[in-house]
């Protein structure tokens, strides 16, 4: 709650000073209105207190009292909207709006907050009504572009969704390039799907135009020229890729071992090595442990675990390790099969990917993260390295 309550608090404290320097030209200090303003701060104060229901119940009175300050009713929809409570939100939201004498830099903050309840609430065609007349009257453009790029991302209208980015990109310096190139290459994929290759790989060139580093736009090239029946060119991006982002060698491995093998390759394990050395990620250890037992054995696989696990903290290290004991006993023990049991219900838990600006976890990779909606956020987690003896007696001293 407390992120959120600052969010509001840091909209919330512009608003109350600009209602003290409006009223201080426009009322003598004696007035009754004037004397009410301490009343404004006061429910600031129960916000700094992490106090909602204070701060509502202080600016409920205020509203009765002077139903004209458009402050405090803003403040109110807010903080219902915060609470959940939309209806109401909504309501004070309109009689901001319906107010005849309403100044248009008012208007403009009470219509994008109504949009604000309409897409809380769900209401997304009123919401994208709002958000076009304020961009229509140039009345909080940037906030409605913005908005409107959310709802036609929840609705994976991605034409929208550039459309509306190119259009925030020409009037904000905020770096839009990122997003862009991931709306073409959503465009290229719904293209794939539609058997229409040419224009998804004119998307794909626009993508890699915005933003020079749009890993997702050589994998999805690489991914064509794969079903395509060249292979080599194929193989030659994914290494591209391994190269510019090792942190999503887990999404391109089985494109890369399925171009190595239909070039022929039996020998791949010097090539899984070096891809292994730039980014030790699991499921690179565990191709890697395969090739290693079908080139050199068993035993130089179990010795290549051995020598991983060493060094990091691998539940599916460990369960690779276990199961290759096991194959080479004569008789299984009990405690084995525990431990792998223990170990397979903890894996099947564990994250495969992590966003790394909200912490989102997931099994699979998402080029938006569900959570936060950031773009390219979410990497392959890495395992844990084990810190060496002296740096483990410092951090328990500590």
């Amino acid at each position: 709650m407390g992120s959120a309550l600052m969010e509001w608090l840091f909209l919330l404290l512009p608003v109350a000073a600009a209602s003290g320097w409006w009223a201080a030209r426009r009322r003598p200090s004696s007035s009754p209105k004037a004397e009410r303003e301490p009343v404004f701060f006061r429910g600031l104060n129960y916000l700094l207190n992490e106090q909602p229901d204070k701060a509502i119940d202080v600016f409920l009175k205020l509203a009765e009292v002077d139903s004209e300050t458009v402050e405090t009713h803003l403040a109110l929809g807010a903080l219902f909207r915060r609470r959940g409570e939309v209806d109401r939100a909504i309501r004070i939201h309109q009689n901001l709006v319906a107010r005849p004498t309403l100044a248009d830099p008012q208007r403009g903050v009470a219509l994008y907050e109504l949009g604000r309840d309409y897409m809380l609430a769900g209401l997304f065609d009123r919401a994208e009504n709002l958000f076009r007349e304020l961009v229509e009257r140039q009345l909080q453009q940037r906030r409605a572009l913005r908005a409107l790029i959310e709802i036609y991302q929840a609705e994976k209208e991605w034409p929208r969704c550039l459309e509306t980015a190119q259009a925030l990109q020409r009037i904000s310096d905020a770096p839009l390039s990122t997003e862009i190139a991931q709306y073409h290459c959503e465009l290229a994929e719904q293209c794939l799907r539609d058997s229409k290759p040419e224009q998804a790989r004119s998307h794909l060139l626009d993508a890699q135009a915005v933003d020079a580093d749009c890993i997702r736009a050589s994998l999805v090239q690489a991914r064509m020229e794969l079903e395509s029946g060249d292979p080599e060119t194929a193989a030659l991006l994914y290494r591209r890729v391994a190269q510019r982002g090792p942190q999503y060698l887990p999404a391109m491995l089985p494109g890369l071992l399925a171009c190595w093998q239909r070039l022929g390759r039996d020998s791949v394990t010097g090539e899984l090595r070096t891809l292994f050395e730039q980014h030790p990620s699991p499921p690179l250890m565990l191709r890697l442990c395969d090739a290693i037992e079908a080139e050199a054995g068993e035993a130089a696989a179990r010795a290549f675990l051995v020598d991983y696990l060493c060094r990091h903290a691998d539940l599916s290290g460990a369960e690779r390790l276990l199961m290759l004991r096991r194959r080479g006993q004569h008789t299984h023990s009990v405690e084995d099969a525990v431990l792998l049991e223990v170990i397979a219900r903890h894996l099947a838990a564990q994250p495969v990917y992590q966003c790394d600006h909200c912490g989102f976890e997931a099994r699979e990779l998402h080029w938006q993260c569900p959570s936060c909606k950031r773009w390219g956020s979410i990497k392959a987690v890495e395992p844990e390295p084990i810190a060496a003896p002296p740096a483990l007696r410092q951090r328990q001293i500590a």
